[in-house]
């Protein structure tokens, strides 16, 4: 008897007549009475059994006509100052060094500033008009400002945490209470995505050279309650591109699909056992690694990119750069992913704002300006919805010569997608601190872009804990005023 066929009986030994009665009943019993409830329910399980390595998605059909296959979410960690990017304030300007009217201020939540005297700091950076649509965005950013026309500038903006941590899961998964599921994951859940040599969501990171860089955790990107395989998958631009990738040395491809087989009939075996969804989830990975060793190196491959593409993102190759990670983002985009995610952390000025954001807009404006060009002369853009923005915002009040976090009012940017391209949207106050127009709540930006997927934000829902939960918890309106 081999190894193989002595744990087959034993897992066979393990199926008692409870766990086969239960089992039974519930798979059983929830299909005929899912079918009932929804008769596609059987439609999808076809589908998932007609290609087991790649997910269909939850949403089959989709509730709304699709105006965006994937998004693209460049996330500026450490809260862009709005007041140097993309939201000019004059009154601010003329009451810079004075009191900031207390009218304003008093109750309000401030992070780091309580108990100071709170004084208005003017803009440090000029702002000119871009496009044939007049955009107004600081000069800092003057290639942004060639792709004015295709920005829609959301400028009223509020979410609810005030330190990064907690900001950056609000904005990821519409909750500050970690362990829920982001909003790459629920999109990936939802639709399934276009490949199944890569994941679904994927995320890269880069740094800054100022050094006001916060830590990013790895949660951000998880797929909480839903099934572990919808977790965003982390990639490097530098070096190994998912760690442990490689085959190892000596062994050939043939031997470790060998390995891989023989694992996947080990596990589902005992998943036949004990029905753990995890177990299901462990199979799919395994299988995804395999298949990611052949398509990720082509992936990062960029030799077959030209001169003046790598110019265009002034990229000299895979150096784990914001610029390197935009032009893989496109590659990302045409394989198939459904949700990419690009952390870039370098925005946190409490102090120096002025030098800070004159350093940044170096780094991101030449690669987050290159993406949207690239994008649009490949005919993509209109099916992928690019968003740009942090957690939050900075005050307008000065913190020496930089500013506080800020969450009652500050600037993100869409493009794409099926989103009005040389329009802005919302406003604050003339001091740049409360959102006084049109105001959106990251539910609400949730709620749109799922709608652009394709998806009604109410509906998709997964149960946990005996709760229907769903990203946009109990509110959320799509913007409808953005929408081509």
């Amino acid at each position: 008897m081999t190894p193989l066929d002595s744990h087959d009986d034993a897992l066979r030994r393990e199926v008692s007549r409870r766990s086969f009665l239960t089992r039974s009943t519930a798979g059983l019993g929830a299909m005929a009475l899912g079918s009932l409830l929804n008769p596609k329910m059987l439609t999808a399980a076809e589908a998932v059994s007609a290609s087991p390595n790649q997910w269909p998605g939850a949403v089959t059909p989709l509730h709304l006509p699709r105006r965006a296959k994937r998004v693209i979410h460049l996330c500026m960690a450490g809260g862009p100052s709005h007041l140097e990017t993309l939201d000019y304030k004059p009154e601010l300007a003329a009451q810079d060094g004075k009191p900031m009217p207390e009218s304003i201020t008093k109750g309000q939540p401030i992070a780091q500033l309580q108990g100071q005297q709170l004084k208005c700091l003017g803009p440090q950076h000029k702002f000119a008009k871009y496009g044939n649509s007049g955009q107004e965005i600081c000069d800092q950013f003057p290639k942004l400002g060639g792709v004015a026309d295709d920005l829609c500038i959301i400028r009223s903006l509020v979410t609810e945490a005030i330190n990064h941590d907690p900001a950056h899961t609000f904005m990821n998964t519409g909750t500050a209470i970690s362990g829920r599921p982001s909003m790459g994951s629920w999109a990936w859940y939802g639709l399934g995505a276009d490949c199944e040599d890569i994941p679904g969501y994927v995320v890269l990171t880069s740094t800054g050279r100022s050094g006001q860089q916060q830590p990013i955790a790895s949660r951000q990107w998880h797929s909480g309650f839903l099934p572990s395989r919808f977790q965003g998958v982390r990639f490097n631009s530098k070096g190994d591109a998912v760690y442990y990738i490689n085959t190892p040395a000596g062994i050939s491809r043939e031997q470790q699909h060998d390995v891989v087989d023989a694992v996947t009939q080990l596990n589902r075996q005992l998943d036949a056992s004990i029905d753990d969804p995890e177990i299901a989830t462990r199979i799919n990975q395994y299988e995804m690694a395999f298949r990611m060793q052949a398509s990720v190196p082509e992936l990062m491959d960029l030799s077959s990119e030209p001169k003046h593409i790598m110019e265009l993102y002034g990229c000299t190759g895979l150096d784990g750069s914001l610029n390197a990670n935009c032009l893989l983002a496109r590659r990302l985009a045409e394989h198939g992913a459904r949700f990419i995610q690009l952390y870039h952390r370098d925005w946190d000025h409490h102090g120096g704002v002025r030098d800070g954001i004159a350093q940044i807009a170096r780094e991101v404006d030449t690669p987050c300006a290159a993406l949207i060009a690239d994008l649009k002369q490949r005919g993509m853009l209109d099916e992928t919805l690019v968003v740009w923005g942090g957690e939050f915002g900075r005050t307008p009040m000065a913190q020496g010569n930089g500013r506080d976090h800020h969450i009652k009012g500050f600037s993100i940017w869409m493009a794409g997608g099926g989103i009005k391209g040389g329009i802005s949207y919302g406003q604050t106050d003339e001091f740049g601190y409360n959102a006084a127009v049109d105001v959106v709540h990251v539910h609400d930006l949730h709620a749109t872009i799922l709608h652009q997927l394709g998806v009604d934000h109410k509906r998709l829902t997964y149960k946990f804990q005996g709760r229907d939960f769903r990203l946009t918890d109990v509110s959320g309106n799509v913007i409808e005023k953005i929408l081509a």
